[in-house]
């Protein structure tokens, strides 16, 4: 799979809430970053396996409904794309609304994401999400109990 049909494989996968799928497009070893993780966020998730357990319980957080823009960038180099997206739905606990731009840089190999790291506004999410505790419990397992 090209990078391109990849992005859009993947945001499919994450309207249809299907997270093991979704981190199946990673390879075995591949790599998950947060370039502005706060404080008690992971920076990095290694491996498809540690990739799939952490992004297990999103929909129990956020139930995404509609990709409200996307434009892809091609980079110099073909294995690499900048990917520009807003995504909309409901924040699942309190069914708030939840609308939230991030930018990806996604480097593919073999059809399969080797690196993805994740712009996202930890300070936006949080605020939609009830707070930074809110936050933090949400995607570090604090409330997997």
């Amino acid at each position: 799979m090209q990078p391109r049909e990849l992005v859009d494989h993947a945001l499919d996968l994450l309207l249809e809430h299907d997270m093991t799928a979704f981190a199946g497009l990673w390879a075995e070893d591949g790599i998950l970053e947060f370039p502005f993780a706060g404080p008690g966020y992971p920076k990095r998730v290694e491996g498809r396996d540690a990739i799939r357990e952490y992004l297990r319980d999103y929909p129990n957080l956020l139930d995404i409904r509609e990709v409200v823009a996307k434009t892809v960038h091609e980079t110099a180099d073909p294995a690499v794309v900048v990917v520009e997206f807003t995504v909309a739905g409901v924040v699942v606990a309190s069914r708030k609304p939840y609308e939230m731009s991030y930018i990806a840089v996604i480097t593919v190999e073999d059809g399969e994401i080797r690196r993805y790291r994740d712009y996202w506004s930890p300070l936006a999410a949080a605020e939609v999400l009830g707070g930074v505790d809110e936050l933090t419990a949400a995607f570090t397992g604090g409330d997997r109990g």
